[in-house]
C-alpha cells in the first residue's frame, strides 16, 4: 500500500465524520484542530483504521498523529 493511499483511506474516514471539510485538510494540519473534532471523533479514527487496514493504535500513541502526515507514517510502519 502506499502513502498516498493510506491518506486517501484516512481522509475517506475523516470524510464520514465531517464530510467534504476532510478533502481540504493539508497533510501538515493539526486535524483534530482544523476540522474541529474531539476525542471521542477521532477515536472513532481511530476503531475505523484498524478495521480497515488492520493496524492497531494504542490509545498512548494518539499523540503521535497530530497530522495527516505523521498519521499516514504511523500506518505505514505497522501495515
Amino acid at each position: 500500500m502506499t502513502r498516498d493511499e493510506v491518506i486517501a483511506r484516512l481522509r475517506a474516514h475523516l470524510g464520514d465524520l465531517v464530510g467534504d471539510a476532510a478533502d481540504d485538510l493539508g497533510i501538515d494540519q493539526d486535524i483534530r484542530d482544523e476540522l474541529d473534532i474531539d476525542s471521542m471523533d477521532f477515536l472513532q479514527v481511530v476503531r475505523a483504521v484498524h478495521a480497515d487496514l488492520g493496524v492497531e493504535i494504542p490509545e498512548v500513541d494518539y499523540r503521535l498523529l497530530p497530522t495527516l502526515d505523521a498519521f499516514a507514517t504511523y500506518v505505514l510502519e505497522r501495515l
